[in-house]
């Protein structure tokens, strides 16, 4: 695990791409991978300053990236798990949405994780058995509501819209079972909205590790629970269905991801 001293370095690492966004943003060169997949200019500024400074500071901890190629990933090794922007689509159109997201993984487990939206200069972090703060206030899942009064938000995986025959009838029954639905297209900043008790459950299909890692973790430790559609506990080094929610909501939850 990262000490505190390693801890405020890399936090400060991370508030410092907010300049960068910024610059880069102006440039505004955009190309797409694939269906409503797109990388920007932005992504690969990030990625590439990040993984210049923390090789420098820890050269034993290879990088796992969205925009980067990823071979050969051993479940007891070490590994940072970067996304520079979760939510490049929403960056693109202005929207105010997106997120610097980087976790530690050591053996298995998330043992640290950041999330920073630089727009509203919010900066989410937890590091594992040392709670869950946002801009270095301790925060809390919200406990007290029953579904029926819950905010719940869903990714409707635009990457895969062949997907969506399936998903729409069970977005719908969670809906009549909720009090509202958000949509913010970053899956990093869904999970920290269930931590600080902006929502309280969040699922989605098909994440990457970069998406939900560092997120995971901060709801976790803010008091949460985060785990696979299955039951199960998530993989880190493979894509996942998540679902996370309060302690209170996860069983409701699961009972209707896994309906028939």
């Amino acid at each position: 695990m990262l000490n505190k001293t390693e801890q405020t370095q890399v936090i400060s690492l991370i508030k410092k791409t907010r300049e960068l966004i910024y610059r880069e943003m102006r440039a505004a060169r955009v190309t797409i991978k694939g269906a409503a997949d797109y990388v920007t200019n932005v992504d690969f500024a990030v990625q590439d300053f990040m993984k210049r400074e923390l090789e420098l500071r820890f050269p034993d901890i290879r990088m796992i990236a969205e925009e980067k190629e990823n071979k050969d990933l051993y479940s007891n090794a070490r590994y940072w798990i970067l996304d520079p922007i979760d939510g490049t689509t929403n960056l693109i159109h202005h929207y105010g949405l997106s997120a610097v997201s980087l976790a530690l993984y050591e053996q298995g487990e998330i043992t640290f994780g950041a999330v920073y939206n630089p727009f509203h200069e919010e900066f989410f972090y937890a590091a594992k058995g040392q709670g869950a703060y946002l801009n270095d206030r301790q925060i809390f899942v919200d406990e007290n509501v029953k579904f029926s009064d819950a905010v719940v938000s869903y990714g409707s995986s635009p990457y895969d819209k062949s997907r969506a025959k399936k998903l729409f009838p069970l977005y719908y029954r969670i809906f009549m079972k909720a009090a509202d639905f958000r949509r913010t297209g970053s899956a990093a900043l869904d999970l920290c909205y269930v931590a600080c008790g902006r929502q309280h459950a969040y699922f989605e299909q098909d994440l990457k590790p970069w998406d939900y890692a560092a997120g995971s973790l901060i709801l976790t430790e803010a008091g949460g629970a985060a785990r696979g559609w299955d039951g199960g506990k998530l993989p880190f080094l493979t894509n996942a269905d998540i679902a996370a929610s309060t302690k209170t909501l996860a069983e409701p939850l699961m009972d209707m991801l896994c309906e028939k």
